[in-house]
């Protein structure tokens, strides 16, 4: 059944602390927290890597560099087309967990494709129809982990259609499939809006419900990618530390509440369409390292949870 919209009403509340850098300052009695620096998991399992329709991943090894590239044992394959499930797997050294193909919410008839690959299945979620509505339940039914793209900036009644249309996909399903998010974490956001503003600000206070909510459905996860943020950009900007560093403030202020409401267990990296896979690595790991978890946190995020969330 719909869990029902039972987000708290007052949100979480995280200090400003929580998004600046650690302070190395400590007692006697206390040790000195893990460097950020010194967090890095022990191996990396990309949740989402794009793919054209030969399945290689030589485009996606030409930008992914250092530790990344270094680290990676295994991922999972995303494609656009639904014809990629035709080709042969790539001779590589790097586990295929999955092949993601796509299917379109508004189509009435669907197909799963026949692959030498386990297959998951992915579409982007912007309305709510009927249409809709039936095509999420088909995709439910085949047993296989659904990726479900956020790609409107969603109001509050649109939050609410979309909790549910999850719970009807899912009702009476006896193991309901694992759900992966994208692009809530972190979701459509004004960069040019400082961080003390960000706080009190409703967009903020709604998303802290909204993912509250989100995270009552037990086989959700959310896939912490790069966000699609108009401004500034440490992938092209000339000055690229200056923009990392605001990249990080804001992605900790969204990544704190997802990690309340569903846990280390339930956050998968994944390095998506981010010209600098590589990049884009460090922002998570350093943003995640910095929110002063775990070593445990770090190899579940990028390891761990990826492999039990496709390999179920």
């Amino acid at each position: 059944m719909h869990p029902g919209r039972k987000g708290p009403k007052v949100p979480l509340k995280l200090p400003a602390s929580a998004f600046s850098p650690p302070n190395t300052g400590t007692g006697e009695k206390f040790p000195l927290a893990p460097s950020p620096s010194a967090l890095r998991p022990k191996e990396i399992v990309d949740a989402r890597v794009p793919v054209g329709a030969d399945l290689s991943l030589d485009a996606w090894k030409e930008k992914a560099a250092g530790e990344l590239n270094d680290c990676l044992q295994g991922a999972v394959l995303f494609a656009t087309d639904a014809s990629a499930a035709s080709s042969v797997a790539p001779s590589s050294t790097v586990p295929i967990l999955s092949l993601s193909v796509p299917f379109d919410l508004e189509a009435s008839e669907h197909t799963l494709p026949s692959s030498s690959l386990p297959l998951s299945l992915h579409t982007a979620y912007n309305k709510v129809s009927p249409q809709a509505q039936e095509s999420l339940r088909w995709a439910m039914q085949q047993g296989r982990p659904v990726e479900i793209d956020i790609q409107a900036v969603f109001t509050d009644s649109m939050w609410e259609n979309f909790e549910e249309a999850l719970g009807k996909a899912t009702a009476d399903i006896e193991k309901a499939p694992p759900i992966i998010l994208s692009h809530l974490l972190p979701p459509a956001h004004d960069i040019e809006l400082p961080v003390v503003k960000l706080m009190s600000h409703p967009s903020y206070r709604d998303f802290q419900a909204q993912v509250a909510a989100l995270s009552l459905f037990a086989s959700a996860s959310v896939n912490f990618l790069p966000p699609n943020w108009d401004g500034p950009s440490p992938f092209a900007d000339d000055d690229e530390d200056k923009a990392k560093t605001e990249w990080k403030r804001k992605i900790k202020m969204y990544l704190g509440p997802v990690l309340e409401a569903f846990g280390d267990e339930r956050i998968m990296f994944g390095s998506g369409t981010s010209p600098s896979p590589a990049i884009w690595y460090d922002i998570a790991r350093e943003s995640l390292a910095e929110l002063a978890v775990d070593q445990q946190a770090i190899d579940a995020v990028f390891s761990s949870n990826a492999k039990r969330v496709y390999g179920s």
